[in-house]
C-alpha cells in the first residue's frame, strides 16, 4: 500500500507489505553515490481521507495497550526449623550437635533473605504500578493532543523516570540478595558434606546414625530450598533488568512524542529487535554503487520545501510497520540534492540536505531504532526541486 500527505508540507511516505532480501551496508559516513534518480519515478496512489478524518472534531481511537511488567516470582522461601535431639553423650553425637546448631543457624538467615525478598517484590510492584500509571496519563494526553513540549507532561516524564530508576535500584537489591543467598549455598553444602562424612567416625551408637540420617534429610532439604531460592531470584533480575532496559527506550521514544505534541508508540526496537535472530555476515555493497541501478523504490520520502516539516508520525508508522514483518531490517538514509544552479548552489543545497539527513537520523534513533542499523549518504538528483530525504530499507 502507498499512502501520501498532501498539505502545507508534502510527505510521502510507502509502506512496504513484500519485501525483498536484505544486504548489508558499510558505516562509512556520507558516502558519495553516482548516478541519478531511477528513470520512473515511483507510482503513488492518493487514498481519500476517511470519514473520521473529514470532521472537523477528530475521532479518538482508543490508547495503546501498554505493556505490564514482568510477574515477580510468588513463592514464601520459609525453612522447617531442624529439632534439637537428646544427646548421646558420645563424641559422634557431640559432632551432630555441633552441625545441627550449624544448620539451624543457616535455616535462620535463610528466613531472613525470604523476609527481604518478600519486601523487594512488594516495593519493586507498587514502582511498576506507578511508573506505569505515569505513563498512561502522558500518552493519554497526547492522543488527545497537546502542545508541543508541554511542561505538564515533561514533569510527568521526568517522574516517569524517577520511578524506572527505582525500578533499577529494585533490581540491584535483588543482586545483592543473591549474593547473600550464594553464600548460604555454599555453606549448606559444607554442611552436608560434614554430616556425610560423621558417618565414618568411630565410637558412634546406633542413637547417633539416627540422628545423623535425620539430620542429613533436613540438610538435604534446605540444599534444595536455597536452590529454588537462587533460581527463582535468577529468573526475577533476569526478567526485570529486560523489563527497565525496553522501557528505557520507550521512554526515550515517549520524549520525542512530548516534544512533538502527538502520540507515536513504544519504542521501535522493542517491538521486534528484542528476540530477534543475529545478523548474519554478509559482505558489505559497495558505497559507490548507485541508487539508481539498484532501481529500489523509497520507504519514505521527506520533502523539505520549508522548515520543520512534521514527518514524525509517518515516519514512525513506515518504520515500525516494516520492523514488525522484517526484524532485522536495516535502512538507507540518503540525503538528496537538486541538481540545480551553480556548482555552488548546489555544494550549499548538499550541506543543508546532509543536516536534515542527520535530523532525522535523530528521530528515528529516539524512536528506538539502534544507529547502527542505519547507513547515510548523498546523491543528487535532476527530478528533484528541492531538498529531499529518502529512506530505503535494505
Amino acid at each position: 500500500m502507498d499512502l501520501r500527505i498532501f498539505g502545507p508540507v508534502s510527505l510521502a511516505v510507502t509502506l512496504a507489505f513484500s519485501i525483498s532480501g536484505c544486504s548489508f551496508v558499510g558505516d562509512s559516513l556520507w558516502p558519495s553515490l553516482t548516478g541519478s534518480a531511477p528513470d520512473e519515478p515511483p507510482q503513488r496512489q492518493v487514498i481519500q481521507a476517511s470519514t473520521g478524518e473529514q470532521l472537523q472534531s477528530p475521532t479518538i481511537g482508543p490508547g495503546l495497550p501498554a505493556a505490564p511488567p514482568p510477574a515477580l516470582g510468588t513463592t514464601n522461601f520459609q525453612p522447617t526449623f531442624s529439632q534439637p535431639a537428646q544427646p548421646t553423650g558420645t563424641f559422634v553425637g557431640q559432632k551432630i550437635s555441633q552441625l545441627r546448631g550449624e544448620l539451624i543457624g543457616l535455616q535462620r538467615n535463610i528466613g531472613g533473605r525470604n523476609q527481604q525478598l518478600q519486601q523487594i517484590r512488594s516495593i519493586t510492584a507498587q514502582n511498576a504500578q506507578r511508573y506505569h500509571g505515569t505513563v498512561a496519563a502522558v500518552q493519554a494526553r497526547l492522543q488527545l493532543g497537546t502542545t508541543p513540549g508541554n511542561p505538564v507532561l515533561i514533569n510527568q516524564w521526568n517522574e516517569a523516570q524517577g520511578d524506572l530508576d527505582r525500578l533499577a535500584g529494585d533490581i540491584a537489591a535483588m543482586n545483592s540478595l543473591a549474593n547473600l543467598v550464594a553464600t548460604d549455598s555454599s555453606l549448606s553444602s559444607f554442611i552436608l558434606e560434614s554430616v556425610r562424612a560423621t558417618y565414618g567416625l568411630s565410637g558412634a551408637i546406633d542413637e547417633d546414625h539416627r540422628q545423623l540420617a535425620i539430620l542429613e534429610d533436613e540438610t538435604n532439604q534446605t540444599v534444595v530450598l536455597i536452590d529454588r531460592l537462587l533460581n527463582e531470584l535468577s529468573e526475577d533480575v533476569s526478567r526485570q533488568t529486560a523489563y527497565v532496559g525496553n522501557e528505557r527506550r520507550n521512554l526515550t521514544t515517549l520524549s520525542l512524542a512530548i516534544k512533538n505534541g502527538e502520540l507515536l508508540g513504544t519504542s521501535i526496537v522493542n517491538r521486534a529487535y528484542a528476540s530477534a535472530a543475529p545478523l548474519s555476515s554478509s559482505p558489505p555493497v559497495s558505497s559507490t554503487r548507485s541508487f539508481a541501478s539498484q532501481n529500489r523504490r523509497p520507504l519514505v520520502v521527506i520533502r523539505f520545501d520549508r522548515a520543520d516539516p512534521p514527518y514524525q508520525r509517518a515516519l514512525y508508522t513506515a518504520v515500525s510497520q516494516v520492523v514488525e514483518q522484517r526484524p532485522n531490517a536495516q535502512f538507507d538514509l540518503v540525503a538528496v540534492t537538486p541538481n540545480q544552479g551553480t556548482p555552488a548552489d548546489v555544494a550549499l543545497n548538499s550541506s543543508k540536505a546532509k543536516k536534515q539527513a542527520e535530523s532525522v537520523l535523530r528521530s528515528l534513533t529516539e524512536m528506538g531504532l539502534p544507529p547502527n542499523r542505519v547507513s547515510l549518504s548523498s546523491m543528487t538528483s535532476p527530478s528533484a526541486n528541492t531538498n529531499e530525504v529518502h529512506i530505503y530499507m535494505r
